[in-house]
């Protein structure tokens, strides 16, 4: 039953990915894009997470967890940069 929740997790992480794809590739502004960019790395770093539960490995917590503080290192210096250096 496990597995079957996992997967059903995996296609609905996986399908919220392609209109954000879309929206990093269209929008109107950097801004956006740069929300979009962010939607897409944590949804892909949720999708490792539900892959390594689904194959019951403990070494996928710890990437995850780097991959998050990269993304948020990531994010900010991305904020600063579409404001110019304004805070």
């Amino acid at each position: 039953m496990m597995e079957v929740i996992l997967d059903v997790a995996l296609v609905i992480v996986a399908l919220t990915l392609i209109p954000a794809t879309y929206r990093v590739l269209t929008g109107p502004s950097d801004a956006d894009r740069g929300v979009a960019a962010d939607l897409v790395f944590f949804g892909f770093i949720g999708v490792v997470a539900l892959l390594g539960l689904r194959m019951n490995t403990e070494i996928v917590l710890d990437i995850v967890l780097v991959a998050t503080v990269v993304g948020f290192l990531a994010t900010l210096s991305l904020a600063r940069l579409v404001t110019r250096g304004y805070r």
